[in-house]
């Protein structure tokens, strides 16, 4: 099989675990008696990701060749989340978890080994794609691309999968046993996992390199890029990059359980529209405008610098939260909805590819690595992990899970809600405009 096409396969997977589940969660957490823990599920993903990705990567360069490890951490976080599947199913539909403790604890340890997977399944294509001769900065993104596919796929596929009394179908209609309201999202992304975990080990070989010179145990943290602190420029950068990453996951965790809660409605016409039964496939939308906008950012960061691209960010986050809170399931106010799933390619992508750009040009090559490291620990770890929680407890005061026989719907004013959140990224916005000095050409 062509090598290209091999590594693509690894990244729909790679990433067709997540899609499983991100989105959708939410719904499932509200039936099982964990809807007001749901920004903790979302949060622990941040908390991981601020020492997990850093050890694995020891250990990836030192002892275990990456693709080998990819595998393996696949084979733990696959066994794990089947954990959550099986105390799902012990459960059984429309139930409380019993133990929620121990669901939880499975949870983590299955996020915790995949959450490194992200950075090493980048590392194993590199290596392979440079091994046999490949230019990675013209033949890396179309791979990367299908890593995208695959999230939206899997998406697609919970969103419409049905497992009732013992038969599987698919259906856009109303059903509380689709799998994007059960355990059995979980169980996709473990099966899913599984299967990364055999494919793996048929992967080319990923020759460990020596290192030339040891490093300090500061180096090999990471923690030398710190000093990036004392410049004035990049300090405002990092705080800001923290400050806009508290609005990275908001919509992962929440935009489900709010759309799915307009089956609620009193208004048969409402709680019967397609949007409202098919969340998980209207917020793919986010996805496939996330893997289009990749396309834009060289032109827009070379036309108006790293400062107008994070202000463009920015302010794309305020009409992300602000259309959903004008919008609503049903024409015409269903096309806010889409506005704002389409927005999001803006929003994401701009500040996390573009940022990701600018520290790459910006710092020393001697900290580059470091500093790459320092700016997802302040936009994906503390950053996402704070606005999570912070998100949770807003909404937790305006909103209420109310049970509807089989069915559980988080109700109550999300248009203030989300309000609080677009004013948040505005001030945000308006802020950093007037204390980022961008450096002249």
């Amino acid at each position: 099989m062509n090598l290209k096409i091999r590594l693509s396969l690894m990244n729909f997977l790679e990433f067709a675990v997540w899609g499983a589940y991100l989105t959708c969660m939410g719904n499932y957490l509200g039936v099982a008696g964990l809807g007001s823990e749901i920004s903790w599920f979302y949060a622990i993903q941040g908390v991981v990701s601020i020492f997990m990705p850093t050890l694995i990567g020891i250990v990836a360069d030192k002892y275990v060749q990456p693709q080998r490890l990819l595998g393996i951490c696949h084979l733990l976080a696959g066994v794990f989340m089947l954990g959550c599947w099986y105390m799902g199913m012990q459960a059984g539909f429309g139930n409380e978890i019993h133990n929620s403790s121990f669901f939880i604890a499975l949870y983590t340890l299955s996020v915790a080994f995949y959450m490194p997977t992200l950075a090493l399944s980048n590392t194993t294509a590199f290596s392979i794609l440079k091994g046999h001769g490949y230019d990675t900065v013209k033949d890396f993104p179309p791979i990367r691309v299908f890593g995208t596919i695959g999230f939206i796929l899997t998406m697609w596929f919970v969103n419409c999968a049905v497992w009732d009394n013992g038969s599987f179908g698919f259906t856009f209609a109303q059903n509380s046993h689709k799998f994007q309201y059960t355990y059995m999202q979980f169980f996709v992304s473990g099966i899913v996992s599984f299967i990364l975990f055999f494919y793996s080990f048929t992967l080319p070989e990923c020759k460990l390199v020596k290192q030339q010179a040891k490093k300090t145990l500061v180096q090999t943290f990471g923690l030398d890029a710190f000093k990036l602190f004392k410049l004035k420029r990049m300090a405002l950068f990092l705080v800001f990059s923290a400050l806009l990453g508290m609005s990275l996951q908001v919509t992962n965790s929440f935009a489900g359980p709010f759309i799915t809660s307009f089956q609620g409605s009193s208004d048969p016409f409402i709680a019967s529209s397609f949007a409202a039964n098919n969340a998980t496939l209207l917020t793919s939308i986010s996805q496939v405008s996330e893997a289009m906008c990749i396309l834009l950012i060289p032109f827009f960061l070379k036309r108006y610098g790293i400062k107008g691209v994070m202000l463009i960010s920015m302010f794309a986050w305020v009409f992300r939260f602000g259309l959903f809170g004008v919008g609503s399931p049903t024409m015409p106010g269903v096309l806010l909805f889409v506005a704002s799933c389409i927005i999001y390619g803006v929003a994401f992508d701009f500040f996390n590819v573009s940022g990701g750009i600018f520290v790459d040009k910006e710092c020393d090559p001697s900290v580059k690595a470091s500093a790459q490291g320092l700016f997802m620990l302040m936009t994906n770890g503390l950053g996402a992990t704070i606005g999570t929680l912070s998100a949770g407890a807003i909404i937790n005061h305006y909103c209420q899970w109310k049970n509807t026989g089989s069915s559980s719907f988080l109700m109550g004013d999300w248009q203030t809600c989300w309000f609080i959140f677009a004013g948040f990224a505005f001030v945000v916005g308006v802020t950093f405009a007037l204390l980022y000095r961008q450096k002249k050409a």
